[in-house]
C-alpha cells in the first residue's frame, strides 16, 4: 500500500511556500486544557500554547525560569516565586499572581476532577504576596515540586478561566506561550499561528515558523499517504519498518530518538475483574514468560528501544532495575504455570489498546502459542482509560510518558498507588510509593522505591516490556531535532 501511494504521489512542499508546518497524529485530545487530557498530541499542544512558572532544558536537565524570575525552597513544604513582569496572555489579560493562584489551587481541589489530578495532587495551597510574588505550600514534602512546575502545571489566565472554565478553555484556548491557537474543530484540527508578542527573556526561543496545523487522523496508512503527497510535513510514532521506507524517499527524511515512554501491560485483580484468571500469580508469570520481549524489540519496536524489567523510565530518578526478577521468554514454562493454575487448554481473555497495534498483535499470537485466546479490542485513548477505570478491561496494552516528568512519581504511582487507573491495589506497594513521593533524602527515597518495584515485579502485576523509540517523518525542508521527552517543540523548528 505504501508503494502504490508512493508512486501515485508528487510531494506539493506545500509547507516552506506558504510558512505553514502541516503534522497528522493518530489521537484527537479529549480536551486541550493541559489539565483535562493525557493524550501525547495534547501535551505537546500544551506546550506551545501555554508556559508554567518554571522550565526544564531537555538537553542539561537544569531548571530555569520561564514565568517565574527567581525562586527559593523557603522550607520542606514551602516554595517562593518572584514572576515576571509584562507578560500578556494570547487574549491581552496580563499576567500576574492571581494567574499562578487561581490556576493552580483551581487544578489542585479534586472536585474540579483534572484528568491529570496526580500532577498536582501534591499540592496544598498557593498563596498571592503580591502582584508578582506568590508562595506555594506542598501538603507534604514533596522533592518532585520543581520537575512538574517545570513540564506540566501551565499556567491560565485568572479572570479568562474563571469566567469560561475547563469546557470554555478547551472551546478557546488562551496561553501565553510562543504559539497561540486561532482556529479548534474538536476531533479534526487545531492551528496555531507564531504568538508575535512572546516575550523575550522566555528560555523558549522565539517561534520562527508562522503557522502550525495539526489535524487528527486516526488512520495510519492516511497519514503516510498525505505525508508522501506533501499533504502533511510531519508525522510522529511511525512504526519502524514504514518510517524506515519512507525515509527513503527524496522528499522525505526519517529523525528517530529515544524516550521516555515506557510500554507495559497491566492486568486486573480486582474484585469484579472480567478475567478472575488474573488474580492467580501463576498465571501472571505464564503471560510475562510468553512474550519474547527480546525478539519483539529487535524486529518490531526498533532501535534506541531498551527492555524494562520494572515498571518505570529507566532514566526517572527513583528508576531502579537492580535485582528485580527478570522473566526471560519461556513458552514451556508458561504452559506448565497455566497447567498448574487450573489452565492446561489456557483461556480467552479481552486485550484492550490504544497505540502501538503492531506490537500488541505480535503478543496476542505469543499468547496464542502458550494457549491463552486473547481477543483484541483497539481503542482511542480516552475510552480505553474509561474502560480500564470502570473494571471492564481484563489485560491493557498501555504506553506511559510520564507527562514529560523526569521522576519515579510520575509513573509507578499512577498505576499502583491507589488512583484511578490502579487495578492492582496492593497496600503495601502504595505505601512505599507514598513514602518515596514524600522523602526529601534521597538514599531513603530511592530505597522505598526500589521496595516498591520489587515488589511488583515479585508478584508479576504487570508486564514490563520495554522503552519506546521514536520514528519521525518529515519534509527535508524541515530543521527538525527530536527529544526524550516526545515534545515536538515548534519553537524550536524551522524552514532549511
Amino acid at each position: 500500500m505504501l508503494a502504490c501511494a508512493a508512486l501515485a504521489a508528487q510531494p506539493a512542499l506545500a509547507g516552506k511556500k506558504d510558512d505553514t508546518l502541516r503534522m497528522a497524529y493518530d489521537q484527537a485530545p479529549e480536551s486541550v486544557d493541559p489539565y483535562y487530557n493525557n493524550v501525547r498530541i495534547g501535551v505537546i499542544i500544551a506546550a506551545n500554547v501555554w508556559d508554567t512558572l518554571l522550565y526544564r532544558d531537555p538537553v542539561t536537565n537544569e531548571y530555569k525560569g520561564q514565568l517565574a524570575k527567581s525562586w527559593k525552597q523557603v522550607d520542606d513544604k514551602t516554595l517562593e516565586f518572584e514572576l515576571r513582569e509584562g507578560v500578556k496572555f494570547h487574549n491581552g489579560e496580563e499576567f500576574d499572581a492571581d494567574s499562578v493562584v487561581y490556576t493552580l489551587n483551581y487544578v489542585a481541589d479534586p472536585k474540579n476532577k483534572a484528568v491529570t489530578q496526580q500532577n498536582v495532587a501534591w499540592i496544598d495551597k498557593v498563596e498571592k504576596i503580591d502582584k508578582y510574588k506568590v508562595r506555594l505550600t506542598t501538603k507534604e514534602p514533596f522533592p518532585g515540586a520543581k520537575e512538574y512546575l517545570s513540564t506540566t502545571a501551565a499556567i491560565h489566565p485568572a479572570k479568562y478561566y474563571q469566567e469560561v472554565g475547563p469546557k470554555g478553555m478547551n472551546a478557546k484556548p488562551v496561553g501565553s506561550g510562543p504559539y497561540k491557537v486561532v482556529d479548534y474543530q474538536p476531533g479534526k484540527s487545531i492551528t496555531l499561528e507564531r504568538n508575535a508578542d512572546y516575550f523575550k527573556d522566555s528560555p523558549k526561543a522565539q517561534p520562527k515558523i508562522g503557522k502550525v496545523v495539526i489535524r487528527f487522523i486516526p488512520d495510519r496508512q492516511t497519514q503516510m499517504a498525505e505525508v508522501i503527497s506533501g499533504g502533511e510535513d510531519l508525522i510522529m510514532s511511525v512504526p519502524k519498518d514504514q518510517a524506515e521506507q519512507l525515509g527513503a524517499m527524496p522528499a522525505l527524511q526519517m529523525v528517530t530518538g529515544d524516550t521516555m515512554r515506557i510500554v507495559f501491560m497491566q492486568m486486573n485483580i480486582l474484585e469484579g475483574t472480567p478475567a478472575p484468571q488474573l488474580k492467580d500469580e501463576r498465571v501472571r508469570r505464564a503471560i510475562i514468560h510468553a512474550i519474547d520481549r527480546e525478539s519483539m524489540l529487535k524486529n518490531i519496536v526498533g532501535e534506541g528501544g531498551g527492555l524494562i524489567n520494572t515498571i518505570c523510565t529507566p532514566s526517572q530518578v527513583g528508576c531502579t532495575q537492580d535485582g528485580a526478577p527478570v522473566y526471560k521468554y519461556d513458552p514451556a514454562l508458561a504452559k506448565k504455570l497455566l497447567a498448574e493454575a487450573g489452565y492446561p487448554n489456557g483461556f480467552d481473555i479481552d486485550i484492550v489498546a490504544y497505540r502501538e497495534r503492531n506490537q500488541t498483535e505480535a503478543i496476542i499470537n505469543y499468547l496464542q502459542a502458550v494457549g491463552i485466546r486473547a481477543k483484541l479490542n483497539f481503542l482511542q485513548y480516552a475510552a480505553m482509560r474509561d474502560m480500564i477505570r470502570a473494571n471492564k478491561a481484563s489485560l491493557t496494552h498501555q504506553t506511559w510518558g510520564s507527562n514529560l516528568v523526569n521522576d519515579v512519581s510520575a509513573s509507578t504511582p499512577v498505576y499502583f498507588a491507589f488512583g484511578n487507573d490502579d487495578i492492582t491495589r496492593d497496600p503495601q506497594v502504595r505505601d512505599l510509593l507514598n513514602k518515596g513521593d514524600h522523602t526529601i533524602e534521597s538514599a531513603a527515597r530511592n530505597a522505598a522505591y526500589k521496595q516498591a518495584l520489587d515488589q511488583i515485579a515479585q508478584k508479576a502485576y504487570a508486564v514490563p516490556l520495554w522503552t519506546l523509540p521514536a520514528y519521525y517523518v518529515a519534509t527535508k525542508d524541515v530543521n527538525f531535532k527530536p527529544y526524550s521527552d516526545e515534545l515536538v517543540r515548534f519553537w524550536d523548528m524551522s524552514w532549511k
